[in-house]
């Protein structure tokens, strides 16, 4: 049985957002138990998993700087869904595909071996209290999983406004045999989300880091 990494939220659908996810145009992917032909679905980009995307425009911004990467966001919040489908449409970008699930359901059963060139965790949920650190996304578990959906020099960019959960991300990742990384310097080329401007606004500072599929 799979533990959620993350905290069910309810959120009222508004009318764009339920239009948005009515349109049947291949953007919303389903989630299934089989395989993603990812080089007839981003037409043989290097594919990038996002884990989280909240309302999905640092996603937007990143696809537009990005055209040669194909994206691939998932999250659970039926709201922001709605927003980044709408955005994408919007924009007319042809490199993002969506789903709503639960990110390691689908590493597990529909990601290929090898097949991720990057992955990015931008403020997943820091689980602060002891009895929840099973559920952070960020464990020797998961880490495995990933490594084996990631080919090798895959990247996986993380950041977290919770200085303790950026101490075990670096005690997790850098004691794992298929990754190798530190904290780094803020990309410039990151966008800023919502939730980072936030974070900023209330003196919480914000940790990057970098790991390499070895």
């Amino acid at each position: 049985m799979t533990i959620r990494t993350y905290k069910p939220r309810r959120g009222r659908v508004t009318p764009r957002q339920a239009s948005a996810l009515a349109i049947e145009d291949g953007l919303l992917l389903p989630l299934a138990s089989s395989l993603l032909d990812v080089n007839d679905i981003w037409g043989g980009r290097p594919l990038v998993l996002e884990i989280g995307f909240g309302t999905g425009a640092s996603t937007i911004d990143t696809a537009e700087a990005e055209p040669e990467t194909g994206l691939l966001a998932v999250d659970v919040h039926t709201p922001g869904i709605g927003d980044l489908l709408f955005r994408v449409r919007r924009a007319g970008l042809s490199n993002v595909r969506v789903m709503e699930a639960d990110a390691l359901e689908v590493l597990r059963d529909m990601i290929p071996v090898g097949a991720l060139a990057g992955i990015r965790s931008y403020f997943p949920d820091p689980w602060p209290k002891a009895r929840h650190h099973k559920r952070r996304l960020v464990t020797a578990e998961h880490a495995s999983l990933i490594a084996s959906r990631a080919a090798t020099g895959a990247t996986w960019h993380l950041a977290t406004d919770w200085a303790p959960y950026a101490e075990q991300m670096l005690e997790v990742l850098g004691a794992h045999p298929r990754w190798s990384g530190t904290v780094i310097d803020r990309p410039v080329n990151r966008p800023v989300t919502r939730y980072e401007r936030t974070a900023l606004l209330q003196g919480r500072a914000i940790t990057d880091l970098c790991f390499i599929r070895r």
